[in-house]
């Protein structure tokens, strides 16, 4: 039986904030990707307007999406509403007269297009010069070659008043290189690996925040926490406004936080104030960074996981598999190595065996959430196979991991 997987990709602007995604698109049998098949774009799209919904899959944010030239020139492209997707055209597609006056139709039409992961050359530049007013958006592969003429190259795109989208970003020294290079958006999962600085040194917001986790997570007396809390005002005031955002349903507003420890628990406020070292009050930008919606991800899966997993799994055994997603990424908020982070929390071997050595359980579900953000379905059938998990389970676990992202990203806007 084929089973379908949907994916995204974040791209994120110069802040570091949330700006987009690519849609994703792959079966459990083929090593593909949606730029396979002759109708693979229409299923994309198809999936995510009838099947998922924008709202589940994108929350308030447009997608892009490759297409092919049959797809491009097949009148059903037309009847797309525009505002949610953004056209990535294969740069395979050659430029002739038809494709030219195709694109200028949809221009007129105000849907909004982009060229797919190039190579910027003064050939492929020459290339798009028909269709250069056409386009809002040209992707860069930095995974390529990268010409020493780079950044002239990308000037003569931003006087287009085309945004330059920075591709396959997988460590600092491309994301670097590509701001460097004047890209105005980045698209990679290299927020997810941390630029690790020689004696890096937590700033106060950081500290506090460990101190008050530890605090949780040790028979510490209710008043003595609040009174950490209460030092902490913009990281109070942040922590109230989430749980009054409606994300917890509690029936009574909330007003303080000696409250919020009485209704929530310690074990459940601890795991969200993990989260909250990702989230903008305690960033330097306005927006929500992905890193957050990250770690909310992997938090998300490492549960559902487990419990498709060990159904009969405690609450002990699934707060551990929180703690392995939520801290997964913490390094990159702290900028050094995550074993030195650990060693400053109040955690257990087995969490931290499944973060640094990727043993156990917890350890092999922590490889599988990887293997999911990086699309390697044949991981996720192999996993099914040893586990006998029916794949639907994990497709919906998955969606599922979307949706709450995005109801999560939603209570953290003002």
């Amino acid at each position: 039986m084929e089973h379908v997987y949907l994916g995204r990709q974040p791209i994120i602007d110069k802040k570091e904030d949330l700006y987009a995604y690519e849609i994703l698109y792959r079966d459990n049998h083929k090593k593909s990707n949606i730029t396979d098949g002759r109708y693979a774009s229409a299923a994309v799209i198809n999936n995510v307007l009838n099947k998922f919904g924008t709202q589940a899959l994108l929350g308030t944010h447009k997608a892009f999406v490759k297409i092919d030239q049959k797809f491009l020139m097949n009148d059903i492209i037309f009847s797309i509403p525009k505002e949610f997707f953004i056209f990535s055209i294969l740069d395979t597609i050659e430029m002739n007269e038809r494709v030219i006056e195709r694109v200028q139709q949809l221009f007129a039409k105000e849907y909004i297009l982009c060229i797919n992961d190039t190579t910027l050359t003064e050939e492929h530049l020459q290339k798009y010069k028909p269709i250069l007013k056409e386009l809002s958006y040209f992707k860069v592969n930095f995974q390529e070659e990268i010409h020493s003429n780079i950044k002239d190259l990308i000037g003569e795109l931003k006087s287009h008043n085309i945004k330059v989208i920075g591709t396959r970003i997988e460590d600092n020294i491309y994301y670097d290189l590509a701001k460097s290079s004047g890209c105005d958006l980045f698209q990679g999962y290299f927020l997810a690996k941390p630029n690790i600085m020689e004696n890096a040194k937590y700033d106060p917001t950081q500290l506090n925040i460990l101190k008050l986790y530890n605090l949780l997570m040790q028979d510490t007396n209710i008043d003595e926490i609040t009174k950490e809390f209460e030092k902490n005002h913009a990281l109070t005031i942040q922590l109230l406004q989430f749980i009054n955002s409606g994300y917890f349903n509690f029936r009574n507003t909330i007003s303080s936080i000696h409250h919020v420890l009485t209704l929530v628990g310690r074990i459940h406020l601890s795991q969200w104030l993990m989260l909250m070292v990702y989230s903008k009050s305690v960033s330097k930008s306005d927006g929500v960074s992905p890193l957050i919606l990250m770690a909310k991800s992997r938090t998300e899966l490492m549960e559902g996981l487990l419990k498709a997993v060990e159904p009969k799994a405690k609450s002990n055994a699934l707060g551990e598999a929180y703690f392995v997603g939520v801290l997964s990424l913490i390094d990159a908020i702290f900028g050094v190595e995550l074993a030195d982070v650990l060693e400053k929390l109040h955690i257990s071997d087995e969490v931290k065996d499944a973060l640094l050595k990727n043993k156990g359980i917890l350890g092999e579900l922590y490889v599988l959430v990887r293997e999911i953000e990086s699309f390697n379905t044949k991981s996720i059938t192999d996993f099914t196979l040893k586990h006998k998990i029916d794949p639907i389970v994990i497709k919906n676990l998955i969606l599922d991991s979307i949706e709450s992202v995005n109801s999560f990203e939603n209570s953290l806007k003002p």
